[in-house]
């Protein structure tokens, strides 16, 4: 039974995985497009958010 979930999960994380490379891309961009624009707010959001999804992905891994 164990094998089996731990197979569920390691499923799971594998996918979660790809979503979070979306995710980074798209806070990338956004990032991006706020130092074009110099909007200090909007950098700070998208550098916080950056962070929370590498930690994230260090987890999964």
């Amino acid at each position: 039974m164990k094998q089996v979930v731990n197979m569920y999960k390691k499923n799971d994380g594998q996918k979660r995985l790809g979503v979070i490379r979306l995710e980074l891309d798209y806070e990338l961009a956004t990032l991006y497009e706020a130092m074009m624009e110099n909007n200090e707010e909007q950098k700070q959001k998208c550098k916080r958010k950056l962070e929370k999804l590498r930690e994230e992905m260090i987890s999964l891994q």
